[in-house]
Order: structure tokens, then C-alpha cells, then sequence
């Protein structure tokens, strides 16, 4: 069965997801560039920007299972780009250029209706204006029976937990401080929700921790 999974979502020590002033300077906030240094060196990085090269330890094995079996994402709106309230023109189709690494459908989580834009690659972005639980139907249905990644942020996380619908949770943790910033766990009980650990290994720049939920 189709599951929803969370996978490379970076964690500093104080448990922020994101740092503080998201922008379109900082897409991760100040100090998101320090978080990711874990998977910028790793192949599966470069290869995904046609390069050569790359780290391939713990690290790179955890980023690639990222991509494995995965039929359709879901991003908050903040993942898809820095623009807020109604979409002003058609102009911002994402951080990535023109091929973005999704190669399947994306389903973007909004409250201003947005036309599908088609990518190359095979990358279809589509909004979706009616909640988390219309968005993850929809990709299960796109996915065609494989798994549908979820790729936050923090408070689109934050959600999808409370509801209890993510099946699988990859965290890698840094040995970073950042202060402030998108807290994706606050005010949330993960054993309660049932969700306990199944995995940890220690990478090369991130500890690996994964989290599975109990029905």
C-alpha cells in the first residue's frame, strides 16, 4: 500500500526544520545553507544537478533512499517558492529552473487556486486549494500505488503529523544551533501520535533517525 513518507528533512539540535527569515535569499532562512551541508556533498546531490563526483557513505545512502519508489510529492507553499497571498502572475514556477528533480506529479498546498504548470521532465505541479487530506488523495491516486513524499516545510510537517498520516519520518539531524527559526514538532506528542524510532545511523555530516507510526 501507498505510503506518505518524510525523507531528508533536516533537523538542527534545537529542533528547527527551517531558520529564521525565510526569503528569497535564505529559501531555508538564515543558517539553511549550514543544515544542508550534509547532502550538498553527497552523489546523489550532484547527479540530481547533473554533476559528476559526490560523497557516497551514509549519507548519500539515506538521500538516495529519499527517492526510491516515490510516485507523486506534496509541498507546502512555502517549499514551492517565497511568493505570499494571491499569485500575483504565472511567473514563479519554483526554485529549481526549468527541470525540477521531482520528474512526477507535485501537489503544492495553497489557499489561492493556481492553473497546473507542466515542467520538463515530467515535473506537474498542481494546487491544491481544499487541505492536506484532498492534496495526499490526489497524490496517492497520481502515485499509482507507489509511496507519496512529503516535502514540508516545517508547519506542512507539523500538520500532516498532528493528523497522524505520515507513515514514515527521515530526520537528519545536524550539529547545528540556529536559535530560532520553523519548529516542525512544537506542541506535539510524537509517541502519543504513535510514532517511534526504527532506525539510527551516524552519516558523515547528519545523524539518520527514522520514525515510524504505529496504526
Amino acid at each position: 500500500m501507498s505510503q506518505l513518507r518524510v525523507q531528508s528533512f533536516t533537523l538542527s539540535l534545537d529542533g528547527f526544520g527551517a531558520g529564521p527569515d525565510q526569503g528569497l535569499q535564505n529559501p531555508l532562512g538564515v543558517g539553511g545553507r549550514e543544515m544542508m551541508d550534509w547532502m550538498l556533498h553527497t552523489r546523489e546531490w550532484r547527479k540530481m544537478h547533473g554533476q559528476d563526483g559526490g560523497e557516497t557513505g551514509a549519507d548519500n545512502r539515506m538521500a538516495e533512499q529519499g527517492f526510491h519508489n516515490i510516485g507523486a510529492w506534496i509541498l507546502g507553499r512555502n517549499m514551492f517558492g517565497p511568493v505570499r497571498g494571491p499569485w500575483p502572475d504565472d511567473s514563479w514556477k519554483g526554485w529549481w529552473g526549468e527541470e525540477p528533480p521531482y520528474h512526477v506529479p507535485v501537489f503544492v498546498l495553497t489557499h489561492h487556486a493556481r492553473a497546473p504548470i507542466e515542467m520538463k521532465g515530467g515535473t506537474v505541479f498542481h494546487f491544491v486549494t481544499d487541505g492536506i487530506q484532498a492534496a495526499l488523495q490526489r497524490a496517492r491516486a497520481a502515485a499509482g500505488g507507489r509511496d507519496v513524499r512529503l516535502g514540508g516545510g516545517a508547519a506542512t510537517v507539523r500538520q500532516y503529523l498532528q493528523a497522524g498520516l505520515i507513515d514514515q519520518l527521515h530526520l537528519a539531524v545536524r550539529p547545528v544551533l540556529l536559535g530560532s527559526g520553523e519548529a516542525p514538532f512544537q506542541g506535539l506528542d510524537l509517541r502519543s501520535l504513535g510514532y517511534h524510532c526504527t532506525e539510527s545511523t551516524m552519516g558523515e555530516r547528519a545523524m539518520h533517525v527514522v520514525l515510524r507510526r504505529t496504526p
